[in-house]
């Protein structure tokens, strides 16, 4: 039996446990139950996983007697925006939650950035616990206190830090995923190593199939690792004002590519920071920041795990260079009107920079479209 790891988070006055590890869900009735004021949580989900895992988590909490109400929203990206959190906040209002109650959401990256914001947002403020589905949730966005929804103008833009008390990343339920999306979830976990354990991409490197292909042990360091990494960023800046900004590497290529791909599953948003990845490296080995072997190494290991490498890779039409820089424009890590990159120095060795000159980004994508006979 692989071992329960749990990972504090320990910002002070909001402390709290990511737990990982198989068959959680099964005791989530346990773990959540002494949070509790009174025996009662409202669930948030989608119809995906609902159909999968909303029945045992409402059996756990009733073993240890606490009732259950739910909500289960549409499935995909669309569902992360203001029909839905209007529809959820008015649902919890007539749920009759309290402040001291505790919303569950049970789902991948888009119910926990949805039912965390409106957790935050109803009653000024009601405490979540995130149980994510997904592997890509579980390595990033369930941990950190990161929540909202998008908008007509990018991802992301309305929201609030607010943090989870307790995250159950239960890896068995990784099992009930496609190939792909566990390949997603992955580009977050290769990530984590890209920037700032070199030696966590090594094993990697040499564990990383074993991970796509299901190994208890594997998933579980791999979800461990990733979590132990971005809890100590998020307790030195958890509102991104400094290092939490690494936590963007491939993201700012990522979310031009995903408003050009308009959010669909043409590219996956963890397949969007693959392919980020691989330019942030390309455009850091062009300014002279890492040696060329380095983007060739990402290349390498993405290609390596069957994953999107290339911007030939996705699906059907894009912009051209100017029409996707554009699109970066918008993302909300523009400061003064200046882009700032996530750049490396070298495996496992992030920085942030605003000083990144546009034409040295165009001819990145450039060579990038060309590449697919683009613009």
């Amino acid at each position: 039996m692989t071992d329960i790891r749990t990972v504090p988070v320990a910002l002070p006055g909001r402390e709290y446990d990511v737990v990982v590890g198989p068959g959680l869900l099964a005791e989530a009735g346990a773990r959540i139950g002494p949070l509790l004021r009174r025996n009662r949580v409202a669930i948030l989900t989608d119809e995906n996983v609902a159909a999968h895992h909303l029945g045992p988590l409402t059996e756990a909490l009733a073993a240890e007697g606490v009732a259950a109400s739910a909500l289960t929203l549409p499935a995909g990206e669309a569902t992360k925006g203001w029909a839905q959190l209007s529809r959820a906040v008015e649902w919890l209002l007539t749920e009759k939650i309290e402040r001291g109650d505790i919303v569950i959401a049970l789902g991948g990256g888009v119910i926990g950035d949805l039912a965390g914001f409106a957790a935050a947002i109803v009653r000024r403020g009601i405490r979540f616990v995130q149980v994510p589905t997904t592997l890509l949730a579980q390595v990033d966005s369930s941990v950190g206190g990161k929540t909202g929804i998008n908008t007509a103008q990018g991802k992301n833009l309305v929201g609030a830090f607010h943090q989870p008390s307790l995250v159950l990343a239960d890896t068995s339920l990784l099992d009930t995923l496609s190939a792909r999306d566990v390949l997603a979830g992955y580009g977050e976990v290769m990530k984590h190593g890209l920037l700032g354990d070199a030696a966590f991409f090594a094993w990697l490197e040499e564990n990383g199939p074993a991970v796509a292909a299901g190994d208890p042990a594997a998933r579980v360091r791999a979800v461990e690792r990733s979590v132990e990494m971005k809890a100590g960023i998020v307790l030195r800046d958890e509102t991104e004002q400094g290092d939490r900004a690494l936590l963007n590497l491939g993201h700012t290529f990522c979310h031009a590519l995903e408003a050009a791909t308009g959010y669909s599953d043409r590219l996956l948003h963890g397949e969007g920071v693959a392919v980020g990845c691989a330019l942030a490296f390309e455009l850091s080995a062009r300014l002279g920041h890492c040696a060329q072997e380095d983007p060739s190494r990402v290349r390498a290991h993405l290609k390596a795990m069957g994953m999107k490498t290339d911007l030939a890779d996705i699906p059907g039409e894009l912009p051209d260079a100017r029409g996707l820089l554009d699109l970066m424009g918008q993302d909300k890590k523009v400061i003064d009107g200046r882009l700032r990159f996530v750049l490396a120095r070298g495996i496992g060795a992030a920085f942030v920079t605003s000083e990144v000159p546009p034409e040295a980004v165009l001819e990145v994508l450039e060579e990038a479209l060309a590449a697919l006979g683009g613009p």
